[in-house]
């Protein structure tokens, strides 16, 4: 049989993204299962991934790109106990995901509870635990702490408010104009950073709170500079939380500026004393997946059943087949989406 995924030859803009079929099915080596793919999510990760700007992969070329799937267990390889045959799964693979099928280990995969929408569910392994284990993990707010989330429209940042309204958390979140209502959907306060100094914003909307204007954490992925403005909306013995260098993935600034705004948050996290109690942490998924591997299943089996409990609900915008994947990434690059395109390979055959 014949079958699709999408291929990476050399990195670029979204015209690099290729269609391509295959006339054999992969086979599953030692330790590894098939998954026939549902559901790929598809977010700003991807895009940087395919610009060959990501720290975590610079090839090798060709590959197929998607930090993120769910999928059916096919056909499982020697040595596989579990999972078995049959089971639906998710993965956060980095990259593989654009793909009618995907042969990946299974030191990682994570079984699903029946009845989940794929679509919905593929926003859980990157965007959603990435905000809850910041959330949680790193942060331990109490209920009615208030937060920044900066980016709030997009699939980490509504995952943030989504979040941040089951914990019991006030959030503040920055957006362009037009997604102001992707924020407020989630109760959460827009700030347009259009409009100003949105650092007075905070500060304003905040004033009067116990311990001080600021917010008690803020997350912030656009790096650099940046997460000087960030660090300034914190009220004393607040904690930033840098997860991310959107500016250096589009080139709006060097490696030297990126490596100058992790700096800033060593300082910030090494010498809080300095700085009215506020401190700092970078972030990594992939980095704290492989430090603590059990807490990564554990945190993504709690998300899985707050999903089918209705207790959280990603946004996703749009479902579109593989062949759509040039365009997604051209919106993804245009910013603003206001929640998560998923790609369904299956879809349209």
């Amino acid at each position: 049989m014949t079958w699709k995924s999408i291929r990476i030859f050399s990195f670029g803009g979204p015209e690099v993204l290729e269609l391509v079929e295959y006339s054999t099915l992969p086979e599953p080596g030692m330790g590894e299962v098939r998954i026939k793919v549902l559901a790929a999510g598809t977010g700003f990760t991807d895009s940087f991934i395919r610009r060959g700007r990501y720290p975590d992969f610079k090839g090798p070329l060709p590959f197929t790109p998607g930090y993120e799937l769910v999928g059916v267990v096919e056909k499982i390889g020697d040595g596989v106990t579990l999972p078995c045959e049959g089971e639906l799964v998710a993965d956060l693979c980095v990259v593989g995901g654009y793909s009618q099928y995907a042969i990946r280990p299974t030191r990682f995969l994570v079984k699903l509870p029946e009845g989940l929408d794929p679509a919905k569910a593929v926003c859980i392994p990157l965007a959603y635990l990435t905000a809850f284990q910041m959330l949680t993990r790193i942060c331990h707010l109490p209920k009615g702490a208030t937060i920044l989330v900066i980016g709030a429209s997009g699939s980490v940042g509504t995952a943030f408010l989504d979040l941040a309204r089951h914990l019991g958390l006030k959030a503040i979140g920055t957006c362009s104009a037009k997604n102001i209502p992707a924020v407020e959907r989630f109760g959460a306060t827009a700030v347009n950073y259009h409009a100003g100094d949105f650092v007075t914003t905070v500060r304003t909307l905040t004033a009067g709170r116990n311990g001080g204007a600021g917010v008690d954490a803020a997350f912030d992925a656009i790096g650099g500079s940046h997460f000087a403005q960030s660090f300034a909306c914190l009220a004393p013995g607040g904690m930033l939380v840098g997860y991310g260098s959107q500016t250096m993935a589009v080139g709006g600034e060097g490696m030297l500026s990126a490596a100058l705004g992790l700096a800033r948050l060593k300082l910030w996290g090494a010498m809080p004393w300095l700085f009215g109690a506020r401190h700092a942490a970078w972030f990594s998924i992939t980095e704290r997946r492989l430090a603590y591997p059990d807490q990564f299943k554990a945190d993504m089996a709690t998300l899985f059943g707050l999903l089918r409990d209705g207790a959280i609900d990603p946004v996703v915008i749009d479902r579109l087949p593989l062949s759509a994947a040039r365009d997604v990434h051209m919106r993804i690059d245009a910013g603003g989406l206001g929640g998560k395109i998923v790609l369904l390979p299956w879809a349209g055959l």
